[in-house]
């Protein structure tokens, strides 16, 4: 005899997907009322490097310099020596004139004032028992039996979590 029964029981990939679901939906409620970071990635920006040479008295001087790349596979053309042109040396004087004024008073240091610091959100037990129990009552929609437990648990814990995550931030 054939047994046309169905089983009772809730098939495990169900129980992942309805765990996906309710993970993505929290997420996602998260970002949106602002409990989530942002992230606003910068790039820094680079930094400008003088090449440094050094003329034939021995002095540094920061004059152009070719930067040799590597050679690529097909071989290329360079000129014999004699063509190539002597570096040229620059003689640089810098002149600084000090000027002394006599100030009335000494100059004194003020210290920067601190900036204030925000107020610390507080945990709020009417956010966290709305959130339990409309994440509760969502849980129990989902699955049969223990997955129907589960789910409720989990729902009112979640919900417990984001409801105070809410009320912090509209304090």
């Amino acid at each position: 005899m054939e047994s046309n029964q169905s089983s009772k029981r809730l098939h495990p990939l169900m129980a992942g997907a309805a765990a996906s679901v309710m993970l993505v939906s929290l997420v996602g409620t998260a970002a949106m009322t602002g409990i989530l970071p942002s992230s606003q990635g910068t790039t820094a920006p680079a930094a400008s490097v003088q090449p440094v040479a050094a003329t034939a008295d021995g002095k540094a001087t920061t004059a152009p310099v070719q930067v040799q790349t590597p050679a690529p596979a097909v071989a290329q053309y360079a000129p014999p020596p004699s063509y190539q042109q002597p570096a040229r040396t620059v003689h640089r004087t810098h002149v600084v004139h000090h000027t002394t004024t006599a100030s009335a008073q000494p100059a004194t240091y003020a210290p920067p004032a601190p900036a204030p610091q925000p107020p610390v959100a507080q945990n709020s037990p009417v956010g966290i028992g709305v959130g339990a129990v409309v994440g509760g009552l969502l849980g129990n929609q989902v699955g049969r039996g223990n997955g129907r437990t589960l789910a409720t648990i989990a729902g009112a814990i979640g919900g417990g979590y984001v409801g105070n995550e809410i009320a912090k931030k509209n304090q």
